[in-house]
């Protein structure tokens, strides 16, 4: 058997009817008028002691002492927060600088030892190779520049990007040569 449901409307029909008393609404609580409350606790406004606030007071972020007191801590405690952070991300980066500074000096150390230990020979046709590497890079990259020149084709990234070419090789230049010269100063000496 199936349970067959019946809603609260059709439960209250069947029971008892309610008498117009019951059924009514209950009155709302009403104020008790009191006639005999003192005016003279009530503030005299010709007194100078009231304040009159401008008409855009509610408008105004800021309207008591209270509250610009607490803004003004507020935002010295985040100048504080603030240089104490800096403070901080200050001395992590000198710690860093220092510890690259000091990873580049190993670098430069090694590197200049390395070149001292190699023989004057050895450091000779270094220097020929590379000499050799820069003009044949060089005559490539200007015959290259002329065949593009020749059809018509040449632009100005073209020229950028051998430009480029020989930016890197000059850098590349200077650090081998310098290395070269500290090789051989660290060696004489």
């Amino acid at each position: 058997m199936s349970p067959t449901f019946v809603s609260y409307a059709e439960i209250a029909a069947k029971g008892p009817k309610q008498t117009p008393e019951e059924a009514a609404a209950p009155l709302p609580p009403q104020i008790e008028v009191d006639e005999s409350t003192s005016t003279s606790s009530l503030i005299d406004v010709d007194t100078p002691s009231v304040h009159t606030v401008p008409s855009d007071f509610q408008e105004q972020e800021i309207q008591t002492e209270t509250q610009a007191t607490r803004i003004e801590q507020e935002e010295q405690a985040a100048k504080e927060e603030a240089e104490r952070a800096k403070a901080k991300a200050r001395a992590e980066a000198d710690l860093a600088k220092k510890k690259a500074k000091s990873k580049a000096k190993k670098a430069d150390n090694w590197l200049t030892k390395q070149f001292a230990s190699l023989s004057d020979g050895t450091t000779g046709a270094l220097a020929a190779v590379n000499l050799f590497a820069v003009v044949g890079l060089s005559g490539w990259l200007g015959y290259r520049a002329w065949g593009l020149y020749d059809r018509r084709q040449f632009t100005w990234q073209h020229a950028g990007r051998g430009a480029g070419i020989l930016a890197a090789v000059a850098v590349f230049e200077s650090v081998f040569s310098s290395y070269l010269a500290k090789g051989k100063q660290a060696k004489d000496q």
